[in-house]
């Protein structure tokens, strides 16, 4: 198990943490919160991107632990760059904090945990993205010093 330096327990998921993972996921959504589908999340195809992640030395999935349950995920990928001299950037996905635990500062613990994984991984800097909708999350990121520097897009295929 990983630490904070305030102790809040991160680890790497397990497979053991899929549903919750996927669950919290799902909650996050920024359409609106989807209710869990436990008999979706057997599909193998989680467990295969589960699998292609954890085999993956760059890519790793946390999970954040509060009083033995799974509260918050986040996805961190090491991207080698040649901008800026061949600078290493931290990519995070998938950041969510369930709702009933949001404004307890797990959050902000999580997020300042994974900035300093990134920086002893070497990176020069580490980006997200966010939805467009979810106006209480960029003020979240921007609280912890995160700039909307660039337009996102994406292409779904």
């Amino acid at each position: 198990m990983l630490k904070t330096s305030t102790d809040l327990p991160i680890r790497r998921a397990t497979i053991a943490d899929l549903e919750a993972v996927l669950a919290l996921s799902d909650a996050g959504n920024a359409n609106g919160p989807i209710e869990p589908d436990p008999v979706a999340y057997r599909d193998p195809r989680y467990s295969a991107a589960f699998e292609a992640i954890a085999a993956h030395p760059d890519h790793d999935l946390f999970v954040v632990e509060h009083e033995g349950e799974v509260v918050g995920t986040f996805q961190l990928s090491i991207i080698p760059g040649l901008p800026r001299f061949g600078m290493t950037r931290g990519l995070l996905e998938n950041v969510h904090v369930r709702a009933d635990q949001r404004g307890t500062g797990i959050g902000t613990k999580m997020m300042e945990w994974a900035i300093a994984h990134c920086r002893e991984r070497g990176c020069g800097l580490v980006q997200l993205t966010s939805n467009k909708v979810r106006k209480d999350a960029h003020r979240f990121y921007q609280r912890l010093g995160f700039e909307a520097s660039h337009e996102g897009f994406k292409l779904m295929l």
